[in-house]
């Protein structure tokens, strides 16, 4: 038997696994992917705490939320969501994060998406569907500053296609009859946008068996490295610019690692045409698609 005493554990989060294209079936559902901290909400009989996605005690950083949670109407639960810096129209500001959680807490929201223990019940066994009735349940006379993540069900390219649209991060699929398990699983995948951005290219990486890449920047700072997909023509026209436009390595933050003997820095004035995925802090499945000399 539980002791009375004996305080709600930290439970690891599901962790969605990444895919290109969105599930289509109909026992899928889809929420929009906020861009913020995952977080936990535990209550128990000594109050309410925030715990990173690492079981770290963030309570202090996001009191108000805290307070909030002690609020609802339930003695003890434990909910699974994301932390995020909403934007006056919703949309969360991730570039935010670190400045409201220092100074303007107030400022933060909290978006809950999952329930995995109510008054001393585990919920964890349970369909997702269901889980979500009950969060919804508990978390609706929020007032705003702890969100219910909305869902549709059915139809993930037209959620995908809206979610682009809207200039989001991306969307989080789950199987509607699905528990809630710890860990890396595929009853949950995310479904990243991708952008198209303009960054400087500092050189280029060519190395046996492997797609040369470029060396990226953005806003004088490294970015990351993009597959060079270029047209023939384009691609010759680059080769004779980084030929004929050799330097030394670039005077700015560039990881040793990159700086190889595989690498061919070039001078400055290259700017590459770049699609990679939305929402994260460096170049992830970049793809150089084009190039552009200054002045022209």
């Amino acid at each position: 038997m539980r002791d009375a005493r004996e305080r709600l554990k930290f439970i690891k989060p599901l962790d969605p696994i990444q895919v290109e294209t969105p599930p289509v079936s109909d026992d899928w559902l889809h929420e929009i992917k906020f861009d913020g901290f995952r977080t936990q909400l535990i209550l128990d009989w000594a109050g309410a705490r925030a715990l990173s996605r690492n079981g770290h005690d963030w309570s202090q950083r996001y009191w108000p939320i805290v307070a909030a949670a002690e609020e609802l109407p339930a003695k003890a639960f434990i909910i699974d969501g994301e932390m995020i810096a909403p934007d006056p129209d919703g949309r969360p500001n991730f570039h935010e994060m670190h400045s409201r959680m220092a100074w303007n807490a107030e400022q933060l929201a909290y978006v809950a998406f999952d329930l995995l223990h109510l008054n001393g019940e585990d919920l964890r066994p349970l369909p997702l569907i269901e889980r979500k009735a009950k969060l919804w349940s508990l978390v609706k006379p929020a007032k705003g500053i702890i969100q219910y993540s909305d869902h549709v069900e059915g139809n993930g390219a037209a959620f995908f296609e809206a979610v682009e649209k809207m200039g989001l991060e991306g969307m989080v699929s789950k199987r509607r009859e699905s528990p809630y398990r710890s860990g890396k699983l595929d009853s949950w995948v995310k479904t990243k946008c991708w952008e198209i951005g303009d960054f400087e290219l500092l050189g280029v990486r060519r190395e046996a068996g492997e797609a040369p890449a470029g060396i990226m920047a953005r806003n004088g700072r490294y970015a990351g490295t993009a597959t060079l997909t270029l047209p023939k023509g384009v691609r010759e026209r680059l080769w004779n610019r980084v030929k004929a436009g050799k330097a030394k390595r670039p005077f700015r933050p560039v990881p040793t690692a990159v700086d190889e003997p595989s690498v061919q820095w070039v001078k400055p004035g290259l700017t590459g045409r770049v699609r990679h995925l939305r929402g994260e802090p460096k170049l992830r499945h970049a793809t150089m698609k084009d190039f552009r000399e200054d002045g022209t």
